[in-house]
């Protein structure tokens, strides 16, 4: 077997069971119902109609359908992404073309949508890109995901040869770019940097004002240090960055109308969402549902409920936004509803935990995860980062001083001073709900009346195969410098300077 039709043949018969199974929903509008195999399977199943109605439109009849829409980005943030597309369109260059890109390097703890959609259909994504290219002026698209994605790539690069030979791309160069396996390289930035092949460190200046293409930058010269722009003249390109799953909600729109998508959902956050539910489950998977459904029944239909026994206590949406207490499990799946609960939607990653959580060792698990990510741009987010774990793991084990309850209290509202990106404020964020949450048990683990407890792993999902999620269990062995060796005593940026060694694709 050979050539592009053997590599989709491997990568779909590589597909997990447990990922099929798990996917089950009443709604197919983003996650089908089977894997589509080719494009020819693609179009018979409505396929292209959005394309083609978009071609039938001028830009900005296509961005105000978007708009009118409603939908929202599904990368986490919940931008509005009408909005977003009419901001890249209004700073477009004058000599040089806007790209688009497709953010499908998913890393998040907890989250596996993206690459299950891509998994059951890339083409529709592609779909979705070509379309925000003809709203935006762009021509050409970059697909960003992680070299480690091994089907996730071979479908992608075989969608890619399809709609190309089909003709669909019109003029419009489309690349899948493999980047390291850094939870950095999901902030849209960072991506970017990797696009022009420099390490996955956070610019300053949004991708509206410096896109992929930089002007008057020597070749590897990081953007890291031109992207503070003054002003609103600028030369350089933007670039528009949307997710996967907002990509593949596109042309769905552009096919069936601005009114059809707001049929499910709810009028602040109309559509579906694409859902990972993992953790004290009895069973982890993904599933397409409605939004305004009640949390509750998003996590007994795709986690199978509690184990034997035991009972969920709080829920925690990846590491960006406040944990839920169970007492609020029945608050509706929207943005607004679970900022109202005070907490947030994320990427519909929802981790629960039962009754035999320690938060202690679930703090030191995300602040582990954190400070290991975090790239060292911004020292507070790194270097506060790393002491706040030091503290916790001492408190988690009940071997603490004196002195560290009162150091972690200290330091966690210090360490997003300054951040470029947003990972400083998920530390600040997700360590304050849960120090607000259980303040005792933090107090007990720091005067010794409770035993230590085993960190709780906050770690990447690499698959789910049959109803159960796969870890990324080396990613306890990563150092605070990106390796898997001995740590340099270095940060990211101080020791990687702005190329991608080989040890960051691990």
């Amino acid at each position: 077997m050979e050539g592009p039709a053997a590599t989709t043949e491997l990568a779909l018969k590589a597909l997990p069971a447990g990922v099929e199974t798990a996917a089950v929903s009443d709604h197919h509008r983003v996650l089908d119902a089977a894997p589509i195999r080719t494009l020819d399977d693609y179009i018979a199943e409505g396929g292209g109609r959005g394309l083609h109605a978009a071609r039938d439109h001028d830009p900005g009849t296509i961005i105000r359908m978007i708009e009118a829409s409603g939908l929202r980005g599904r990368g986490g943030a919940g931008f509005p992404t009408g909005k977003k597309w009419r901001t890249v369109s209004s700073h477009r260059s004058g000599s040089l073309a806007t790209s688009v890109v497709v953010n499908a390097a998913e890393g998040e703890p907890g989250t596996f949508k993206d690459r299950t959609i891509i998994r059951r259909n890339p083409f529709k994504l592609l779909e979705g890109a070509l379309i925000a290219c003809r709203a935006v002026g762009a021509n050409r698209i970059f697909v960003g995901t992680k070299e480690h994605f091994h089907i996730e790539v071979a479908r992608l690069l075989n969608a890619v040869d399809e709609v190309v030979a089909a003709g669909w791309a019109q003029g419009v160069t489309i690349e899948v770019v493999r980047g390291p396996s850094s939870y950095l390289l999901g902030e849209e930035t960072a991506l970017l940097e990797v696009i022009d092949e420099r390490a996955p460190f956070p610019r300053i200046a949004p991708p509206y004002r410096h896109g992929v293409q930089e002007v008057g930058l020597a070749t590897g010269y990081s953007g890291q240090i031109v992207m503070a722009s003054r002003g609103t003249a600028t030369e350089a390109p933007p670039t528009l960055v949307n997710n996967v799953e907002t990509m593949s909600n596109i042309a769905s729109i552009l096919a069936h109308g601005p009114d059809w998508f707001r049929e499910v959902g709810t009028a602040d956050s109309p559509g579906t969402i694409v859902c990972t539910v993992s953790g004290h489950t009895t069973k982890q998977g993904v599933c397409e549902v409605p939004m305004g459904l009640p949390l509750r029944r998003v996590l007994e239909r795709i986690g199978g409920g509690p184990h034997a026994g035991r009972e969920w206590t709080v829920m925690m949406p990846g590491v960006s936004n406040p944990l839920l207490l169970a007492e609020k499990f029945d608050t509706p799946v929207s943005y607004e509803a679970l900022a109202a609960a005070g907490s947030g939607l994320g990427s519909g990653s929802f981790i629960v935990f039962d009754d035999t959580l320690d938060p202690v060792a679930l703090a030191y698990g995300v602040s582990r995860f954190l400070s290991i990510e975090s790239c060292g741009q911004c020292t507070p987010c790194k270097k506060t980062g790393m002491k706040i774990t030091e503290h916790l793991d001492a408190l988690r084990q009940s071997k603490a001083k004196p002195w560290d309850v009162n150091e972690v209290k200290r330091r966690i509202p210090l360490v997003n001073e300054s951040a470029r990106c947003y990972i400083g404020h998920q530390q600040r964020t997700v360590l304050e709900s849960i120090l607000g949450l259980f303040p005792e048990a933090f107090e007990a683990h720091g005067d010794g009346r409770v035993p230590g407890a085993e960190p709780e792993a906050i770690i990447p999902i690499l698959d789910i195969v049959d109803g159960t999620a796969v870890y990324d269990v080396d990613h306890w062995e990563k150092q605070p410098d990106w390796t898997f060796g001995v740590w340099s005593g270095a940060s990211p940026v101080e020791l990687l300077g702005h190329k991608i060694p080989e040890q960051l694709y691990h």
